[in-house]
C-alpha cells in the first residue's frame, strides 16, 4: 500500500456568502448616502473653473491725458489738410510709448515697421491698416473723408486703452 491511499479526502471550504456583510459593511452602507447628500449640498461652495469675463480695466492717469489730448485735437473735416493731425497723431502715439515700452526704442521707428510694432502691442485696434497714419504727413495735401477720421480716431483709441 502507498502512502498516498492513506491520505485523507480533501475538505471543501465553506461557501462565502454575500448576505449577510460583515458588521463593519453595514456602516458604510449607512454613510454613503450621507456623504454623498453632504457632497450634492456642498457643491455650490467648490470653486467654479469657469473664466470669469472682466470688465475693462481702470485707466492710468496716463491713458486718461492721452485719451483727452485725442479728444481735444482738431480733426480735419471738410477736406482740410490732414498732415498736421496725422503729425499730432503719431507724436502722441510714439509719446506713450516711448513711456510704456521705454527700452524698446520704438520712438525710432517709421513706417510699416512702426505700424507693426504698434499692432504687437493691441491687435484689436487694427492700426496697419492705416498705412495714412504714417504716410499722410509727409504728402503736401493729404485729405481724408470724414469716415476715414472717425475710424482712425476709433482705432487710435482703442489702442490707447487696450495696448499692453
Amino acid at each position: 500500500m502507498s502512502s498516498l491511499d492513506q491520505l485523507q479526502p480533501l475538505i471543501s471550504p465553506p461557501p462565502i456568502d454575500f448576505w449577510p456583510p460583515a458588521p463593519g459593511w453595514w456602516l458604510l452602507l449607512l454613510l454613503l448616502p450621507l456623504i454623498g447628500f453632504g457632497l450634492w449640498h456642498l457643491r455650490r461652495f467648490i470653486v467654479n473653473k469657469r473664466p470669469v469675463v472682466r470688465a475693462e480695466q481702470p485707466l492710468d492717469p496716463v491713458r486718461i491725458a492721452a485719451l483727452a489730448e485725442l479728444a481735444l485735437m482738431p480733426k480735419p473735416y471738410d477736406g482740410a489738410p490732414a498732415g498736421a493731425w496725422l503729425q499730432q497723431l503719431n507724436g502722441l502715439l510714439k509719446r506713450l510709448c516711448r513711456n510704456h515700452y521705454p527700452y524698446s526704442q520704438s520712438h525710432t521707428l517709421n513706417g510699416r515697421k512702426w505700424l507693426a510694432f504698434l499692432d504687437n502691442r493691441c491687435p484689436a485696434a487694427g492700426l496697419t491698416r492705416w498705412m495714412v497714419l504714417v504716410e499722410g504727413a509727409y504728402k503736401p495735401e493729404c485729405k481724408l473723408d470724414d469716415k476715414a477720421i472717425a475710424g482712425l480716431t476709433q482705432a487710435v483709441d482703442t489702442w490707447i486703452r487696450k495696448h499692453v
